[in-house]
C-alpha cells in the first residue's frame, strides 16, 4: 500500500518530537540537580511519575492483557528491566551530576556499536569489515570530544566511567531484547521493562533511604521530573511506535540519529555548554562510525526505546 504525504509528514512529525523528548532527558536532569536533588531521588521521581502516565496510557488503549506470559519471559523481562531503565539509567543520572550533557550524550550514542560487538561475542558470529572500519572512527570521536574537557579539567573521570557502565548496560540491553520482544511484541515488552525498572528503583530508594525524602523534595524537582517522565519517557517511546507504523523503522532511525546533536544545541542555549572545534571534529567521526554501523545488517527487532530515554534508555531509554 503506497503512504499518503500527509501520513510521512504524520510520521516524519512524531518521529522528530520523540527525538526531541528523548534528547532533552540530559537537559532537565541538569536543571534539577541546580535545586539540590541527589541522583537516587530524582531518578526514583522521575520512575515513579513514569509509572501512573503509564498506566493511563495503557487503560486508554483499552487495557488489553496480552496473553499470558511464560515464566521464561518473564525472567527474562525481570533481567532487561534491571538492565535497561534501573542500571543503565542509574549509572546515567550518577555521571551527570559531574559530566556535561553535551560529552553524556556523545558517550551514550556509542551504543550501536557495543551492541553489534556483544552480539558478535554471544552468538559467536564474524564482525563485518563494515564494522571493523567503524569502531576506531567512533572511539577517535569520543576521544577528541572528552579530551578538551579534561584538560580543562571540566570532565571528570569518575562521572565518564559511570556514563561508560550506563551504555554498557543498555548496549547489553539492546542485544538480550530481541528474542523476547519476537515472543512478547515491541510494545508490550517496553511497558512491562519500564515497569519493572521503575518498580526496582522504588525499591532501592525504600531500602536506602526514608520516602519521606521524595515528598521533601523542592517543588520545581517534582516538576522536572514529571516533564521527564512525560516527555521524555512516556510520550517519546509511543510517538515512535506510532512514527513506525507510518514511515518505516529504517527512517524513524535515521531521524532518531539526530538526538545527540540536538542534546548538544539545547545545552548550548540552556545549560551554556559549548564544544571547541576539536570536539565538533569528534561528533563527526562519532556520526560517521555509527552510521556505518547502522548500514551493517543486524538480526533481530529492537525494543522502541533509545538511551536518551533513559534514560533511555533510548532512548533509557532515556
Amino acid at each position: 500500500m503506497q503512504e499518503s504525504p500527509a501520513q510521512f509528514r504524520l510520521g516524519i512529525t512524531l518521529a522528530i518530537l520523540a527525538a526531541t523528548g528523548f534528547a532533552a532527558k540530559a537537559i532537565f536532569v541538569k536543571l534539577a540537580y541546580r535545586h539540590g536533588v541527589d541522583a537516587i531521588s530524582l531518578l526514583t521521581l522521575r520512575l515513579g511519575y513514569t509509572l501512573p502516565i503509564l498506566g493511563i496510557v495503557w487503560l486508554l488503549r483499552g487495557g488489553e492483557r496480552g496473553a499470558p506470559l511464560t515464566w521464561r519471559d518473564r525472567g527474562w523481562l525481570i533481567l532487561l528491566g534491571l538492565l535497561g531503565y534501573y542500571l543503565s539509567s542509574l549509572f546515567d543520572f550518577l555521571g551527570l551530576q559531574t559530566v556535561s550533557a553535551s560529552l553524556e550524550r556523545m558517550i551514550l550514542y556509542l551504543y550501536p556499536t557495543l551492541t553489534v560487538l556483544f552480539s558478535a561475542l554471544l552468538t559467536r558470529t564474524a564482525i563485518s569489515r563494515r564494522i571493523w572500519q567503524a569502531l576506531p572512527l567512533t572511539y577517535a570521536g569520543i576521544a577528541l570530544v572528552m579530551l578538551p574537557e579534561f584538560q580543562a579539567m571540566q570532565a571528570d573521570l569518575a562521572g565518564v566511567l559511570l556514563i561508560v557502565a550506563s551504555t554498557v548496560c543498555y548496549a547489553l540491553y539492546l542485544t538480550w531484547s530481541p528474542a523476547v520482544i519476537t515472543r512478547v511484541g515491541a510494545m508490550r515488552f517496553t511497558e512491562l521493562a519500564l515497569s519493572v525498572s521503575a518498580l526496582a528503583m522504588l525499591l532501592h530508594f525504600a531500602l536506602t533511604r526514608p520516602i519521606s525524602g521524595l515528598a521533601a523534595q523542592p517543588l520545581a524537582v517534582h516538576g522536572w521530573s514529571v516533564l521527564m517522565a512525560l516527555l521524555s519517557t512516556v510520550l517519546p517511546i509511543y510517538a515512535l511506535a506510532a512514527a513506525m507504523r507510518r514511515i518505516g523503522a529504517g527512517r524513524a532511525a535515521v531521524v532518531g540519529s539526530f538526538g545527540p546533536l540536538l542534546t548538544i544545541m539545547m545545552s548550548m542555549g540552556v545549560l551554556d555548554e559549548h564544544f571547541a572545534p576539536l570536539q565538533w571534529s569528534g561528533v563527526m567521526l562519532v556520526f560517521l562510525g555509527v552510521w556505518l554501523v547502522s548500514r551493517a545488517p543486524r538480526p533481530g527487532v529492537q525494543p522502541l526505546v533509545s538511551p536518551a530515554s533513559q534514560g533511555g534508555k533510548a532512548s533509557k531509554a532515556g
